[in-house]
């Protein structure tokens, strides 16, 4: 399946299956916002569980918060985001579209990638099992001109924004002979700065009333609360502040899906450590961020590390964790060394101390922070286009299915009587579902063939289907199916529970980490 049709079933059975609705549609919707459905928000909350049993409940030097979205206004000046928190935009004469210029040329690099990609296919079909994929891209002449030019370009692109050369951009838009995807126009206007924050009042009244920003992102709570954490907990440094949240940007190019959206939620954890230790925490979170995305088991390939060539003003080192999605290698989680920039600004900014006094070496200090943020939607978006797989079974029939990690899965089990009409098999099935809906979000569905019910479960992404038929009256036995390899076998239903527990339990996942 080619990658841009696999991305339109990835949105089609979405919306399917209850995962994601577009926001108000029945009004026709609102641009680059959508809800989460029934499993969708199940899906959802499970994701942001893991993160937090990782990253909270597994570090006993890290705590989490819940800040309000709402913040006083000084805080995004002091931040930085009132006169640095832009995007290059650039409008097409000709189509009236509105673009944002660094994606124009990144789209531009992927379709480069796009040829390396199919040299390598082309590659490995010819060499078969003795084919080295890295070997070959590391020597191959074709690819290494291809990935020259990748970073030529890039590299250029990021030296032009850090220095704010807007017209260099432009330049470099025109020299690559970039056209607009709409309308294949290449009558461009200059590149200008757009602020991505949404203004809102806070007040009674509109001649009272304060100007207020909705957040931008979720980690000036976390800076702002630094002092009352510290102190409260008792935490020493190295500690570290976490929480996930609802973040706002008045994205004008948001696509993809819910890859890029006005409305979103990050999880972040800002780790608070002694100055001149960074590079250590730095190395030690991007490897422990890794295995956290590796322990769901969507395929070591699918994830490579993207060092930034362009660093934001507050960074002495930044990398990304790029996921494959169906529209190529994309950022999923940042990891970034903020040095004092955040505690020192707000201490500027505000008139308060924000400083760490080590009883150890009696000295005060202004602690760096080595960041981790993840974008919950992005995440999503990453686990559903992994796990969504059409295959064709040894009969020749094909089926669709959800192979979600069983421990992010919204249905853990789906309890089937055999036959509708059976009042015992019903009955049977019912008390099935109430032992175990205690410790595992289950459903009960009598609707249709056995086969059909198999399907639909599949297609939502159920691990398990438990069918009750006439055997399970004699013997208390019932058919268990596994939804990843269809196998079925006979237990018992008293073992129904333990079985379950250990494919699904957060303890059997995340022990893959260590």
């Amino acid at each position: 399946m080619a990658n841009e049709d696999k991305f339109k079933k990835v949105i089609s059975h979405a919306k399917e299956y209850g995962y994601v609705f577009q926001s108000s549609e029945i009004y026709d919707g609102l641009s680059a916002v959508y809800d989460y459905a029934q499993n969708g928000a199940e899906l959802k909350n499970n994701i942001r569980n893991y993160w937090w049993k990782a990253m909270v409940q597994m570090h006993d030097n890290i705590v989490g918060i819940d800040a309000a979205i709402f913040m006083h206004p000084t805080t995004w000046k002091a931040s930085g985001h009132v006169d640095a928190f832009n995007d290059p935009l650039i409008d097409n004469k000709d189509s009236k579209k509105r673009y944002r210029a660094d994606v124009l040329v990144e789209d531009y690099c992927a379709k480069i990638e796009a040829k390396i990609n199919k040299e390598v296919k082309k590659a490995e079909k010819r060499f078969g099992d003795a084919f080295n994929r890295e070997e070959f891209v590391t020597t191959n002449g074709r690819v290494l001109g291809y990935q020259e030019k990748i970073d030529t370009i890039l590299k250029r692109l990021g030296k032009s924004l850090e220095n704010e050369d807007l017209a260099d951009v432009k330049a470099l838009i025109e020299e690559l002979e970039i056209a607009d995807p709409m309308t294949g126009s290449r009558n461009w206007t200059d590149v200008k700065q757009f602020n991505l924050m949404f203004g809102t009042k806070l007040g009674a009244s509109a001649e009272t009333a304060m100007e207020l920003y909705l957040r931008p992102e979720t980690a000036q709570g976390i800076f702002v609360n630094f002092l009352n954490v510290q102190k409260t907990g008792r935490m020493k440094i190295p500690f570290g502040i976490a929480q996930t949240g609802k973040a706002f940007r008045n994205e004008i190019v948001a696509r993809q899906f819910i890859f890029r959206m006005r409305e979103f939620e990050q999880m972040e954890m800002q780790f608070f450590i002694k100055p001149g230790t960074q590079k250590e925490w730095f190395n030690y979170w991007k490897e422990t961020r890794l295995k956290w995305h590796k322990s769901l088991g969507m395929g070591d390939d699918n994830y490579r590390f993207h060092d930034h060539e362009k660093l934001a003003h507050y960074a002495d080192a930044a990398t990304d964790i790029e996921f494959n999605f169906p529209f190529g290698f994309k950022e999923l989680e940042g990891i970034h060394s903020r040095t004092d920039f955040d505690l020192s600004k707000h201490e500027e900014y505000s008139g308060k101390k924000l400083q760490y006094f080590d009883h150890e070496a009696k000295e005060s200090y202004t602690p760096y922070v080595l960041e981790t943020s993840i974008g919950l939607d992005r995440m999503f978006l990453a686990l559903f286009s992994n796990s969504l797989q059409e295959e064709t079974l040894e009969d020749g029939s094909e089926r669709t299915v959800l192979k979600l990690p069983a421990v992010l899965a919204p249905t853990k089990a789906a309890i089937l009587p055999l036959v509708r009409k059976d009042e015992a098999l019903t009955e049977m099935a019912k008390a099935i579902v109430e032992d175990l809906k205690w410790e595992f979000n289950v459903a009960y569905d009598e609707k249709d063939a056995i086969g059909r019910r198999y399907r639909r479960q599949d297609a939502v992404g159920t691990p398990f289907c438990i069918t009750v038929d006439g055997e399970s009256i004699e013997n208390h036995t019932v058919t268990l199916r596994y939804r990843d390899t269809m196998e079925q076998k006979r237990i018992k239903i008293e073992e129904l529970r333990h079985l379950i527990k250990a494919e699904v339990d957060v303890k059997h996942w995340l022990m893959k980490m260590s």
